[in-house]
């Protein structure tokens, strides 16, 4: 199965980081798209180093971050910068999405 998760705020962290350890230990593949307010868990270590385990990718929205003034000074190659299209993409691909 694949698990999407829009992340479009700041405030579950450590829920977004449970859930995918949680189903890639399952065998699932999670696709993790940030926006909004959500970009601002780039400048978090322990988000950014999701993008290292095997099954997950992520994307987020280059404008909600530009807006918000989030750096993407030291985000891993492996995190897309992207933009909607990523979101439709996941929201596609994904069996299940959980918005977060």
């Amino acid at each position: 199965m694949k698990l999407g998760i829009l992340v479009t705020t700041n405030k579950h962290l450590e829920d977004v980081i449970g859930l995918t350890k949680a189903a890639v230990s399952k065998g699932h593949e999670v696709i993790i798209f940030n926006m909004d307010e959500g970009t601002k868990l780039l400048e978090n270590d322990s988000f950014k180093e999701l993008c290292k385990t095997k099954g997950v990718s992520m994307s987020f929205c280059d404008h909600s971050a530009q807006k918000l003034a989030v750096s993407k000074e030291g985000i891993p190659e492996e995190i897309v910068c992207g933009s909607q299209f990523n979101n439709a993409t996941m929201m596609h691909d994904a069996d299940r999405v959980i918005n977060l």
